[in-house]
Parts: structure tokens; sequence; C-alpha cells
């Protein structure tokens, strides 16, 4: 089979319209289309089924690590045994996102993602020390232009974009948060929790956001644009209000020593002392002055972290598809969506070829079917949906008798995949989803 770079295993297209695109192909006869719409609805069912054990695994063991449950416990697990739901809840989860075709994302990835420059333009920082467990996968790697406004005018940069990702990220339990002394109410996630997210669309710059426990600033240069206004609009006004303030501290050394200050630019005296209303109406317009000019930056810096803490926002909420158990579910839908194109796409051309094909010719078949079809480059995973048709065994009957334990699929000495007929796999398949609550 071909390796390549540039192209994922991910089917990007419904079920259902690939089951479409088979029957109108012109390659099955009409009895053909009706049989093969049966088959593909049954194994369908089979496979959700098949699914619905693994969703059952992955909801009872996240239990312990849910943030936000929705039923009460009876049984409380010891630690022993959460460590055992902890493990086999990863186990789990890791297999179902292979199955769905997603790619992992290693943490050295996410740290050079990192250092590109994000259209966000915030200061950030992530403490990767504070996780127990992380899981980060994705699905789909496009690249996109998109237009940004920087000052005055309008600039197109390409970005770099993942379609679908999954995240889940278990944190350390409280005690590591004691013994830093960091005051756990304050905290924007549960220790011990974890926290399981999908998302889609994110610029890979923009993945720091998926994280609950990063910590946000304004950058240099946005402290510049708010502190060198300040700065400029502060000197004249301390200009103008310091003759009303040594005028004020000329005042409070004659009252302190009882005797006018030795300094020229600080002397009052006693007619200066009894001329007070001046004298407190220079204090109150140094108030106002002061007070208006502190009011008016903070007001500005308030803006400013609510525009930020906007930009954030739209990030994560206009992206965000699930969170925990109903991401999880999502996660259960697109494995057995994933799996079920799978098999039907090597079923349909093995059913559908001349001659028996080889596992390499099935493979380059299918690709390049796609490609035809949607002008959709991919890189199709032949060898799962292969054990999985050599898996799916059972009863039909041929001539009036009955064969029994039979695959939809088998290698001949050659190599070379040997299918059921359309009749008989649709005969199998019946008996196994009649028999699956049996065993």
């Amino acid at each position: 089979m071909a390796v390549y770079d540039d192209r994922e295993a991910y089917i990007p297209y419904r079920r259902s319209d690939l089951i479409d695109l088979c029957i109108s192909d012109g390659r099955l006869s009409i009895d053909q289309q009706t049989t093969f719409r049966e088959f593909c609805d049954i194994l369908s069912a089979y496979y959700h089924f098949q699914f619905h054990s693994y969703l059952e695994t992955i909801k009872y063991n996240f239990e312990p690590f849910n943030p936000d449950p929705v039923t009460k416990v009876v049984h409380q697990p010891n630690p022993e045994e959460v460590q055992q739901m902890e493990a086999e809840l990863i186990v789990a989860v890791t297999e179902v996102l292979e199955r769905a075709n997603y790619i992992p994302l290693t943490q050295e990835f996410l740290q050079r993602a990192f250092k590109v420059k994000s259209l966000i333009d915030l200061k950030t920082d992530i403490d990767f020390n504070e996780f127990e467990q992380i899981v980060f996968y994705y699905r789909g790697d496009i690249t996109q232009t998109i237009k940004t406004k920087r000052w005055f005018w309008h600039k197109e940069v390409e970005l770099d974009i993942l379609k679908q990702i999954f995240v889940f990220l278990r944190f350390k339990d409280a005690t590591y948060f004691e013994e830093k002394d960091v005051d756990i109410s304050k905290l924007k996630f549960i220790p011990g929790k974890a926290y399981v997210y999908y998302y889609q669309n994110v610029p890979k710059p923009d993945l720091e956001f998926l994280f609950p426990n990063i910590k946000t600033s304004m950058t240099w240069k946005d402290r510049l644009l708010l502190g060198v206004p300040a700065i400029g609009a502060a000197i004249p006004l301390l200009l103008k209000v310091a003759p009303q303030m040594l005028l004020i501290i000329g005042v409070i050394g004659f009252l302190t020593l009882g005797r006018p200050v030795d300094i020229a630019a600080l002397r009052a005296d006693a007619d200066t002392v009894k001329d007070l209303a001046p004298l407190l109406l220079a204090v109150l317009s140094l108030l106002i002055t002061l007070g208006g000019f502190s009011f008016q930056q903070y007001a500005k810096y308030q803006n400013k972290k609510i525009k930020f803490q906007k930009d954030v926002t739209d990030t994560l909420f206009f992206r965000n598809i699930a969170s925990n158990t109903s991401a999880l579910s999502t996660l259960i839908d697109f494995a057995e969506e994933e799996e079920t194109k799978e098999i039907l796409l090597v079923y349909y051309h093995l059913l559908t070829s001349d001659r028996p094909l080889t596992p390499e010719e099935l493979d380059a078949q299918v690709e390049e079917w796609m490609d035809e079809k949607f002008g959709t480059k991919i890189d199709f995973d032949i060898q799962g949906p292969l054990n999985n048709l050599a898996n799916i065994r059972g009863d039909f009957t041929q001539a009036d008798h009955l064969v029994e334990d039979q695959p939809l699929l088998s290698l001949d000495e050659q190599n070379r995949c040997r299918l059921l007929p359309l009749e008989q796999s649709k005969q199998v398949i019946d008996y196994v989803w009649d028999n699956a609550f049996g065993n």
C-alpha cells in the first residue's frame, strides 16, 4: 500500500451519500441495488450495536472524573479503582479515536504551534505540569486564506486549520495545587477532574486557547499603546497642577511648624492660611483632575480587557461542538460512521470487481475511486475493513444446504480477497444481527 505524507485516512463524506453513490454508479443491477442497500442498513445497525458497548465502557469509567455529573454515585470507588478506571478510559478513548481515523498531536507539536503568532493578540502561558493526562487528536488539516485588519488596512494571511479536534485533559488532584499555595476556589477548573472537548475549524496558532488553565495578559505592544499616551497626557497635567500642589505643601508645613517653610517655592504665611477658600478650591481642582484622568485610563484598560475576553470566548464558543459526556458520545458516533464507511467501500469494490483483488490493488482502487468521484485524495486504511469483514461470520443457505460459520471475506493462496456473493453476504449479516443480542 502506498504511504502519503499529505493525505489522511479520514473520509469526509456521509455514509448515506457513499451508499447512494455506490448504487447510482451503474455497476449494480436493479435487484442488486435493493439487496445492497439492505445489506448496508443491517451492517450499519450491527456496528451501531458494537460501538454502543464502547460508549457504555467509556461513560462508566469517566464518571469519577466528570466535572458536571447529572446523577448521584451509589458506590464511591477507592483510589485503586479510580486508577484502574482511568487506565481503561484512556485505552478505550484512544482506540475509538484511532478507529475514527484521528491523528495524535504530541506535546512537542503543541509547543511549536504555540510559538506561532495567533490572530488574537494576547500574551499567553500554559503550565503543562498541572495535567495528569493529555489526549489531543485531530482530523482534517487544511490551509485557508482569511482577511485580517491591521491598523488602517486589511491583509490576507494563510492559516493552517484543523477541521476537528478532540481534547481530553485530566488535571492533577487538589494536593498538587495546595502544595503550590494556589487558591483552589479561584481556579477555572476542578482539580482531579477531566475535561473533554470537541472543536472544529481551529487555527493551529489558536490551539493554546483550548486549555482551561491558560493565563492571558496584554502584550508589550498593547501596554505601550496604553502607557505612552497616558504618560504624555500626565506630564502637562502635572505641570498644570504643580503650583496648587506646592501651595498645599507650603500650608501644611506652616500649620505643622508654626512658621513659613524656608523654601521659596513652598513659602506660605498666616495670610495664605487665612485665605482658605482658594486653597480648598485648589485641592478640589487637583482631585477632580487627577481622578478624571485616572478613571479615563482605567476605562481604557477595562475596555481592552473586555475585548480580549470576547475574542477568546468567540474562539471557544463558536467552534465548540460538544463537551464532556456529550463529546464522548459524539466521538462514538464519528468512529461508528467512519468504520462503517470503510467496510462499505471495500465491500462494494470487491463486489463489483471483474477479478479478485489483492489488498494492495483494492487499496489503490478505493483511493482512485474517491479521487474520481469526489476529487478527494485520501490515504485509505485497507487493513482495518479487511479484518472487520473477515471477522463477520455466519450461516447461509445455498441450494437448500446450510453452510455454517462462513466469513464475509477470506484470502486465497495468492493473497487475493475472496468475497461471498451479495445474496449470501446478506444472509450472513442477517444471521449475525439476529444473534448479536444472544452472544
